[in-house]
């Protein structure tokens, strides 16, 4: 009998499944549920340790082929070498037909897939129209977010409701929701191990509402979304793509509170979501 695979490496694999199959990646299953069919009359128990000990075998690496030698030649200087290309992370996850905001709730729990679980208090998952035409997406929550489990209700988010009001719109009229659902320590930053395990929730919902418009506030929504490290500056108030929607990035409300200044920045790009949603837009009227 094949030596127990130790709790801390099962708990490992454990988690790493369970998070590919949050990104619809289920091969690992399927595999598993083939041996497990294949058993026939195992004892039950023998059954449950070969499905924890036996891990799916990697494909057999293919030979290389073999070419002659007028054609094993070097690429002449100057000339660029073929780029091999694919779909990111987020092209390659499928969309779920059917998929509806109650059932990704459903999905996600009571969360404990990185460690921002430790300390919340409550899961934020977002709020606002279902089937909105206009979805925010911010940071992450906040102390007064994770008190209350909905997002943008501190002082950003009063801010970031005055903004909507201006555009002629109320809260209940767009979505808003955050790349993470729980509340970074102190407000910091979401590390990138946090932020890879929760925005396939955040994309699910993009799909589940599919808006016209996404707005970003802030680098780290922007930066997930567009999947990059520059700077919100250099992409600020520009109509960019993300999965066939128009998308947008502006500056964080929480940015606004300390710099008032760029409000009239952030008012223009409001503005250019405005005139897309067919929304009037009334010259001097800003949060």
């Amino acid at each position: 009998m094949a030596e127990r695979i130790p709790e801390i490496l099962q708990k490992k694999l454990s988690d790493r499944l369970s998070f590919y199959e949050d990104l619809g990646i289920r091969l690992f299953y399927k595999d598993r549920c083939s041996a497990e069919s294949s058993m026939g009359a195992l004892p039950a128990l023998q059954q449950n340790s070969l499905e924890e000990t036996t891990l799916p075998k990697p494909a057999r690496k293919p030979e290389p082929m073999k070419l002659p030698p007028s054609a094993m030649r070097a690429a002449p200087k100057g000339e660029a070498l073929p780029k091999v290309t694919g779909p990111s992370l987020f092209e390659a996850v499928n969309k779920i037909v059917g998929d509806t905001l109650l059932k990704i709730r459903e999905d996600l729990g009571e969360c404990t897939r990185c460690k921002l679980h430790k300390a919340r208090n409550k899961i934020v998952f977002g709020d606002g129209n279902p089937k909105a035409q206009l979805v925010f997406v911010g940071e992450g929550p906040g102390h007064d977010e994770d008190m209350q489990g909905l997002p943008f209700v501190g002082r950003a988010g009063k801010l970031l409701t005055q903004m909507i009001e201006a555009m002629g719109l109320q809260r209940k009229d767009v979505y808003i929701c955050n790349v993470v659902k729980c509340r970074p320590p102190d407000n910091r930053t979401p590390e990138k191990d946090e932020v890879t395990t929760c925005s396939p929730f955040l994309l699910r919902q993009l799909d589940a509402i599919a808006p016209k418009v996404i707005v970003c506030l802030g680098s780290v929504a922007a930066q997930t979304l567009l999947e990059t490290n520059r700077g919100i500056s250099h992409f600020r108030g520009e109509w960019l793509e993300f999965r066939g929607r128009k998308l947008l990035a502006t500056y964080h409300p929480a940015y606004l509170l300390r710099n008032p200044s760029a409000k009239s920045e952030v008012w223009k790009d409001l503005q250019k979501v405005m005139a897309v949603l067919g929304l009037e837009v009334k010259k001097g009227k800003s949060a």
